[in-house]
């Protein structure tokens, strides 16, 4: 009991030394930073006023996505980046599995192995690899429009239109759209 009583004594002092620590490491900091830009870029994604603009934002995002700010997971994503670049598959999906078993939490590492698993057919590997994805970052319409494709090729048109809705909510000029002639144009902001 004792015990109890002396680190409920101890315990916020504890949490504001953890806090301080935290704000005082730059990597922490860019990351908070870092999400907080992909949260305007994506309010201001979802009302872009033409494709254009769409497309310029979207481009901001996927900076933010492939370059964290942790610089040994950067640059273990640009080993990744650039076996993919040179058509490596084997090579690039070795990198990710080493890269997610290290860091669970990063999107974009699961993101990049459904998009390989994807271009050598293997579907369910990549759907699997989205539903990581979408747990971790729900708004990421590369891995909705990503995952619809497939579902489409699939013959799932239900499970294709749903993702593709909810990527169009996040992204309303995505080129996937076409595919799904239903869902209409995109509305453009007056």
């Amino acid at each position: 009991m004792r015990i109890l009583v002396r680190l409920a004594s101890i315990l916020p002092r504890l949490l504001l030394a953890l806090t301080l620590l935290l704000a005082a490491n730059p990597v922490f900091a860019d990351e908070a930073a870092d999400r907080a830009a992909i949260d305007k870029l994506f309010a201001q994604l979802r009302v872009a006023p033409d494709a254009a603009t769409a497309q310029a934002i979207d481009a901001q995002i996927w900076t933010y996505w492939t370059t964290p700010s942790d610089p040994i997971l950067a640059g273990r994503m640009r080993e990744v980046l650039t076996a993919r670049g040179m058509g490596d598959a084997a090579g690039a999906l070795r990198l990710l599995d080493k890269l997610i078993a290290d860091y669970p939490d990063y999107a974009e590492g699961w993101n990049q192995r459904a998009t390989i698993y994807y271009t050598l057919g293997d579907f369910e590997a990549s759907i699997a690899d989205c539903e990581k994805v979408l747990a971790i970052e729900p708004r990421h319409f590369g891995a909705l429009s990503g995952r619809a494709l497939m579902y489409l090729q699939l013959g799932k048109r239900a499970l294709a239109l749903k993702d593709m809705a909810a990527a169009l909510a996040v992204h309303p000029f995505l080129n996937e759209r076409r595919l799904f002639p239903e869902l209409g144009e995109p509305m453009t902001q007056i």
